[in-house]
């Protein structure tokens, strides 16, 4: 690394524009020098042309062998990890030990905690879904979960339009425990102020990843925080986490400061920067040179990812991911039912694959 003194300009769209303003740039012939996407985006964005080859730069041989995986396509790095986690359903461990309760394996240990929770005048869920996204958490897990444990072949077929949501409906019933035992006007309060209020304690759960720690533990240093995988039904074998790397860094393979842009990216990882960096950042430890301790809720869900208890976040269509959140919107104040949805995201998947034939 050289020393040299390089001038950032960052421009951060909102969650809901980024991608679409991301596309703009780059198919305006003005793409960023460097870019973040989703893992799951990297090989779409790869097969584009739209990212450089990292694979012989230092940072390649840092990253763990897991956490790899996940930023590789055809055994070439394609970019730079920065969130990776495995996360499910937060929890506030001090009001589950008031009520005596303990994490639910099952739908019908979620109904219970929910009951208990409100007996002794607890809200269950924190509700923030200002911001499509968050909702669309639920489906990230329950789909996960149930095509993991059981309907294994699900995903695969709705690339080949052989299958459809109403597969896989169940999904629905844990997404109704969480709406129907939530905080009130959630479509009023964005992930930042929701994640301010679990922490002051205005709910025990709330369905957000472990990335929201640092707006949680900044506002609540003193909050005994825990994490467990989201029950989908009465089948243990579908209550798992969700293994990702929902952030990375991605070098524009045609950059004018290509040399520069690189250099950015391998100083992410850098042997003696980057773990202040990530430990400022609440980030997971994901490279030999981070040598910080884990947060104690990161430990709690590496624990069900060593009991075989997770599943690889999975790679749907970016058009199908952004529905699943607006309608999830539209689900919460009533505006559609489950069988609407059912039917739009069956026509959203088709249209996708339509577009990758």
């Amino acid at each position: 690394m050289h020393d040299i003194k390089v001038k950032v300009n960052l421009e951060m769209p909102s969650s809901d524009q980024y991608e679409s303003v991301l596309q703009a740039r780059i198919s305006g012939d003005d793409a960023p020098d460097l870019y973040t996407l989703h893992s799951n985006n990297i090989a779409v964005y790869n097969k584009a042309g739209n990212l450089a080859d990292l694979t012989e730069q230092p940072l390649a041989g840092k990253i763990y062998e897991n956490v790899r995986n996940t930023v590789t396509v055809d055994g070439k790095v394609m970019a730079v990890p920065i969130e990776s986690q495995a996360w499910g359903v937060l929890y506030n461990k001090d009001i589950f030990d008031k009520c005596k309760l303990k994490a639910p394996d099952t739908l019908e240990d979620l109904k219970n905690v929910c009951k208990v929770l409100k007996d002794n005048g607890y809200v269950p869920f924190m509700l923030a879904f200002q911001e499509q996204w968050v909702p669309q958490l639920m489906t990230a897990l329950t789909i996960g979960g149930k095509t993991s444990g059981e309907a294994k072949d699900w995903l695969e077929n709705m690339y080949k339009n052989q299958a459809s949501y109403e597969d896989i409906k169940d999904i629905f019933d844990p997404i109704d425990v969480i709406l129907q035992n939530g905080t009130e006007r959630p479509m009023e309060e964005g992930s930042e102020a929701g994640s301010a209020d679990f922490a002051g304690g205005k709910a025990a759960m709330y369905v957000q990843g472990t990335w929201a720690a640092q707006t949680i533990m900044s506002t609540n240093p003193n909050l005994k925080m825990g994490v467990f995988p989201l029950p989908i039904n009465n089948n243990k074998d579908c209550t798992l986490v969700n293994l990702s790397t929902s952030t990375t860094l991605g070098v524009y393979p045609n950059s004018k400061n290509l040399d520069i842009a690189l250099e950015f990216a391998n100083y992410v990882l850098d042997d003696k920067d980057s773990s202040a960096l990530f430990k400022a950042c609440s980030f997971n430890p994901l490279a030999t040179v981070h040598n910080y301790e884990s947060s104690p809720w990161v430990t709690e869900a590496s624990k069900y990812v060593e009991e075989g208890r997770s599943y690889q976040d999975l790679v749907m269509p970016s058009s199908v991911t952004d529905e699943q959140g607006k309608l999830l919107q539209e689900y919460c104040v009533g505006a559609v039912t489950k069988e609407e949805i059912i039917k739009k995201l069956d026509e959203t998947f088709k249209q996708a694959n339509s577009f990758n034939q």
